[in-house]
């Protein structure tokens, strides 16, 4: 056993669709975050839990920094801001490829206040010239006292054990917050609500954005195989959107439903039925009572 156990909460912000949730996945070595080329895609504060023989790792992956269009991202951005100031760490992840942007100073303006270290990572390194990284690297060390400054492809897994090291140095000792088999803090409808939007937001491409929830109405188990049978409803904002994720005789909604059963059986280890619904609430996004009942409760930041 070891001599002394170290814990903390460290929060993965950054502009959406910088790679935070292909991190997430990664190092917990299971799908818990859903992941689409869409910017925004994490909507919740999700947490992600790595326990080793000595530490214990609660990643929060936060929805991108972003400025907000309507009630949904109003709370988007509140999620991500509030985990600021709780945790024990900051990773600012930012995409190697698009380098400075202005929405990165409008992050690195709300670290100004931020008195726990704050870790710049700088991930999809796969995709740029080693010769690249050095001027982006003493372009934000001008703009920010980073603790360490550390170049990462979470999709490859390049240097993600030399993060982990890095970061579990800065833990501070602590107890282990949750059981050794324990990945997620969410519960088991969130994670397959999530597996289903993921399905549906890669399959209809820029055709639905984000204007899609899912919400599930029933999981029960039926028969002596443990088998469980699943019925969820896709939320619209527009008809229109609706044709398009039922698609022609239904096509692309039997698509949705095969692709996200597959991510489903995986994650409970049992044969499942899936039945899905569309359903259209116009404007959605911007009902703080739809909002609530979709699982984003403005009222908890």
């Amino acid at each position: 056993m070891a001599e002394t156990f170290k814990s903390g909460f460290i929060s993965i912000i950054g502009r959406p669709n910088v790679g935070k949730s292909t991190f997430m996945n990664r190092v917990i070595g299971q799908k818990i975050a859903i992941m689409s080329d869409k910017p925004q895609t994490t909507r919740n504060k999700i947490q992600g839990v790595l326990t080793e023989k000595d530490a214990q790792f609660v990643f929060i992956d936060t929805p991108g920094i972003h400025k907000p269009k309507h009630k949904l991202g109003d709370f988007m951005v509140k999620v991500a801001e509030n985990t600021l100031n709780e945790v024990d760490a900051i990773m600012f992840m930012i995409n190697a490829a698009e380098g400075y942007g202005r929405g990165d100073q409008f992050i690195l303006d709300r670290l100004e206040n931020v008195k726990n270290p704050v870790f710049l990572i700088i991930n999809k390194i796969d995709q740029v010239h080693p010769d690249e990284l050095l001027p982006l690297i003493e372009q934000y060390k001008n703009k920010y006292d980073f603790e360490e400054i550390i170049p990462i492809s979470a999709l490859q897994g390049n240097n993600v054990d030399h993060l982990l090291a890095v970061l579990k140095e800065h833990l501070p000792e602590g107890p282990q917050y949750y059981p050794e088999d324990q990945i997620t803090d969410h519960p088991e409808r969130f994670i397959i609500s999530e597996l289903i939007r993921e399905k549906a937001l890669q399959l209809t491409r820029e055709e639905i954005p984000h204007s899609i929830a899912v919400v599930i109405d029933n999981i029960e188990e039926r028969g002596k195989g443990g088998s469980v049978f699943i019925q969820a409803t896709v939320v619209t904002e527009r008809k229109s959107q609706k044709g398009i994720i039922i698609g022609k005789q239904g096509s692309m909604l039997k698509e949705i439903g095969q692709r996200a059963r597959e991510d489903i059986e995986s994650l409970l280890g049992t044969n499942i039925y899936l039945e899905l619904w569309v359903k259209v609430q116009k404007d959605w996004r911007n009902r703080p009572s739809q909002l609530n009942e979709y699982g984003f409760n403005s009222n908890e930041y």
